[in-house]
């Protein structure tokens, strides 16, 4: 893959054209989008791997949301400039997704996924300095948030993800930086896992796209 043609990438011997150059802009195909996205998947997670057609519809948002298609995403609700908020049921698919977007636009600053718990497990070892790692200019998607445990260093409870949020706001409202989460859990359930004042910051921070609540257990 060449940086002057983003819009055409290599996967081992096969190549994906998932659009065409206009001048300085992409023309992207979003059926072309989705087959490339089938094919990395299968790469990344295994053969049993595939895109559901069910899924087309929040898969459109997502990929408008990260090929930053303005006109798009206005007609969805959605802010480019904001981060995702991605919800849905268990298996729904939300990780894997998350993990795929990034590679449709190889020329965006990529984010690292990281598991919410994995944080926490984390503050419990080492402490207050994981927080700070986490409120840096980096660029994130907190993977389950809102069902990971509290922290617990040296005797004191610390509800880690929710300092982090916190940190991630002031990122947000003073540099632009752009954080990303997925979740189970519902507006109301988050608000009381975190309390209003990080559900509040949540709202400007985030766009918020969900899966349909009966949405089936891929990984079943």
């Amino acid at each position: 893959m060449k940086l002057d043609h983003p819009h055409i990438i290599t996967e081992g011997n096969l190549t994906y054209r998932l659009g065409e150059l206009s001048g300085n802009s992409i023309l992207y195909d979003f059926d072309k989008m989705l087959i490339y996205l089938e094919a990395k998947g299968k790469l990344m997670f295994g053969e049993r791997f595939r895109i559901y057609k069910e899924d087309r519809g929040i898969l459109l948002k997502l990929c408008n949301y990260i090929i930053k298609d303005y006109d798009s995403c206005k007609k969805d609700g959605i802010d480019p400039n904001k981060g995702l908020l991605l919800s849905g049921p268990v298996g729904c698919g939300k990780t894997s997704l998350m993990r795929l977007l990034k590679f449709l636009v190889p020329y965006q600053k990529p984010y690292s996924v990281i598991p919410s718990r994995n944080i926490v497990f984390g503050f419990n070892h080492i402490g207050f300095k994981v927080i700070e790692d986490y409120g840096n200019g980096q660029y994130f998607c907190f993977d389950d948030l809102g069902v990971e445990p509290t922290g617990r260093h040296y005797g004191k409870d610390c509800n880690v993800m929710g300092e982090i949020l916190l940190s991630r706001y002031e990122l947000f409202v003073n540099r632009q930086i752009k954080t990303h989460c997925t979740t189970n859990l519902n507006a109301r359930e988050l608000e009381e896992r975190y309390g209003k004042r990080v559900r509040s910051r949540m709202r400007q921070m985030f766009n918020l796209v969900a899966f349909e609540k009966n949405s089936k257990d891929k990984r079943k």
